[in-house]
């Protein structure tokens, strides 16, 4: 199928649920699964698959075995021997209802079909465009306008970080093969997915059906139009945030200038939130000579909701460019129309002011508070995935300082989170450390300078004694006045609490 268009070839049909039942069934029956698969290839050939390196698992499928027939078939769209997946597959059915094509005598998959593990071991089954599954067979280096992708490392981590609380209606806006939608259907009583590319849609019923999920209410249509005044207890968007000169590619360039897709989403979210909602987004936003971007994305957050923005990344202006024109295969063409596209995306950042692109998450939860907690920070270090209760315990605990203030920080109590521990900084032999520091070993992985005070209070924390009385017998110990240490301490506090190093517990002072 070399040279064939994706958007040029039919999809399998949506409406034959018994079809993508049988099909399922024959492909966890086979072991065609996340885990199987790792056994199959071994873990240099799988990781090289996420690299878009197919050699290593093309010769380790070169055996008889019905999972290496599968793997050739779905994973690396080779032709396959009718009777080599005759005894495995329901071919007659996957050949009417448009899974498979059949030319003299050998059968090729119309469409990308990717295991994918859930996160309580679940088989579940990413269908994409041929192609354009992340680590499939081709990587992406597509340049066709509605193609539609499969699982990449956005998608797995706007799946992590999501709060995966039961809720009655979730939205997934923008998506895409249904990775997000799969994901909130296994805790929303309804599910909502929308996309501007009907053929988005088609692949989303279609992943839905195989992964044996229930059906979304699938909506076309861009951003919040298709749903209209609807509200939901959680939306979910992994949209084409991308900022580029153009709407060259659907499924990443959102068509509007800059990162105004990013903003518009996020400030349209707030009225979309019932109380106690979370909306949850990955972004790109420019950093604008003359302008805090912390400022910028500050700027972006609705009324009545708490937000808590992380950047992960910043490129400059000149790798942000060439990675997306790497990423259409623009580096495959002829010199001169690189350079020009290249030329292209300068021109852009030029004229408005960019000199850099940050990359990151937004989350926002609908509160209604009258002072709203805004936290934008930069943190570009190793985390522990999934975050999902992570991010919801940081959203209750900035609740919980927000409705305490210092006296009742005071006879608050506390205990210190798990697997945190304390690093002493300082030069050999010397008496005191120069420094301490708490290290978190779970979720955002922290760390945070703490005084000598602020190290033992913490170290004592187990949620039995008020954080006045540990105060007083600190102040005892170290020969302090206890009013001035009570009055100066509760600063520290809430840094360890807001960042998770403190836990508030029940008790009486």
């Amino acid at each position: 199928m070399d040279g064939v268009s994706n958007a040029s070839l039919p999809l399998p049909s949506s409406d034959r649920i018994d079809v993508a039942a049988s099909l399922r069934g024959a492909l966890v029956g086979a072991d065609f699964t996340a885990d199987g698969l790792l056994e199959l290839l071994g873990a240099p050939a799988y990781a090289a698959l996420a690299r878009s390196e197919t050699v290593p698992a093309l010769r380790a499928t070169r055996g008889d075995g019905a999972l290496a027939a599968l793997v050739r078939l779905f994973l690396l769209q080779e032709s396959v021997p009718h009777a080599r997946v005759a005894d495995v597959l329901p071919v007659g059915a996957l050949l009417e209802s448009g899974w498979l094509a059949e030319e003299d005598g050998a059968l090729r998959a119309t469409v990308d079909v990717r295991p994918y593990g859930g996160p309580s071991g679940e088989d579940w089954f990413i269908v994409s465009d041929l192609g354009c599954a992340v680590g499939g067979a081709g990587g992406i280096g597509s340049r066709e306008e509605g193609v539609v992708l499969g699982v990449g490392g956005a998608s797995t981590t706007l799946a992590g970080i999501t709060v995966r609380t039961p809720v009655a209606s979730a939205l997934d806006l923008g998506t895409g093969s249904g990775i997000q939608a799969l994901h909130a259907a296994q805790h929303a009583t309804r599910v909502t997915a929308t996309d501007l590319n009907p053929r988005a849609l088609h692949f989303t019923r279609l992943t839905l059906a195989l992964s044996g999920a229930p059906e979304a209410d699938l909506k076309e249509g861009s951003l919040f139009d298709p749903v209209a005044d609807e509200t939901y207890d959680l939306i979910v968007s992994n949209p084409p945030f991308v900022i580029s000169p153009g709407a060259r590619l659907t499924y990443r360039d959102g068509g509007m200038g800059g990162d105004d897709l990013c903003r518009s989403l996020v400030q349209e979210a707030g009225e979309r939130l019932n109380e106690g909602g979370y909306a949850q987004f990955l972004a790109n936003w420019q950093h604008v000579e003359g302008e805090d971007w912390q400022d910028r994305l500050r700027s972006w957050v609705p009324r009545g909701c708490d937000a808590w923005i992380v950047q992960r990344e910043v490129q400059d202006i000149t790798q942000y460019a060439e990675l997306w024109l790497r990423d259409a295969g623009d580096h495959r063409t002829d010199p001169a129309e690189y350079a020009a596209r290249y030329d292209a995306w300068l021109d852009e950042f030029e004229a408005r002011g960019t000199r850099a692109v940050g990359f990151g998450w937004i989350t926002l939860r609908k509160t209604g508070a009258a002072e709203p907690s805004i936290t934008v920070e930069e943190w570009p270090h190793p985390v522990e995935q999934p975050l999902g209760e992570t991010v919801q315990e940081f959203f209750e605990r900035q609740e919980y300082l927000r409705t305490h203030d210092d006296a009742a920080l005071l006879a608050g109590h506390f205990k210190l989170a798990d697997e945190v521990v304390q690093e002493q900084v300082g030069l050999p032999g010397a008496e005191d450390p120069e420094h301490v520091v708490l290290r978190q070993h779970r979720g955002m992985r922290r760390a945070t300078k703490v005084d000598t005070v602020g190290a033992g209070f913490a170290g004592v924390c187990d949620g039995s004694l008020s954080a006045g009385r540990i105060l007083d017998a600190i102040a005892q110990l170290v020969g302090e006045d206890p009013v001035l240490l009570r009055d100066r301490t509760p600063a520290q506090i809430r840094l360890l609490v807001g960042q998770g190093f403190l836990l508030p517990v029940g008790g009486e002072a």
